[in-house]
């Protein structure tokens, strides 16, 4: 019986897994159709846009897709060393904006591709209205 029980689990593990890659594919190629790639509200640098979930891991922060296709956590801060070696408070010279890649578990990495595949397809949708 326990046997059985792990197998289902383990199937279902698989199953989540494969599910994770697929959308992560269609979300990869959603992005390469998204030219250019939309700058990330209030950041200077980043092309990126956010993956917003319901109940997400409370230790990442904000989650975005970037024009690869892929998952990153984006980290906007002061960049100290720049202001050191610049000798002066320039906002532009100072902004850090750094894209951390993620690894998250399959179920975590499902709803979140899934999210940006839902913000990505309404850029496009966005775009393709404004044309016509």
């Amino acid at each position: 019986m326990a046997n059985e029980s792990l197998l289902r689990k383990t199937q279902a593990d698989l199953i989540l897994e494969r599910s994770a890659m697929q959308i992560q594919a269609l979300l990869k190629e959603a992005c390469s159709e998204l030219q250019p790639f939309p700058s990330f509200p209030n950041a200077i640098f980043t092309t990126a846009i956010e993956c917003d979930i319901d109940g997400g891991d409370p230790e990442v922060g904000c989650v975005v897709v970037a024009e690869d296709g892929e998952l990153y956590e984006l980290q906007m801060g002061v960049d100290h060393d720049s202001i050191e070696l610049m000798d002066s408070w320039d906002p532009v010279t100072a902004r850090k904006e750094t894209l951390k890649k993620l690894e998250l578990h399959p179920k975590d990495h499902l709803l979140y591709a899934y999210s940006g595949l839902v913000a990505v397809t309404e850029h496009l949708l966005e775009r393709e209205a404004s044309r016509t």
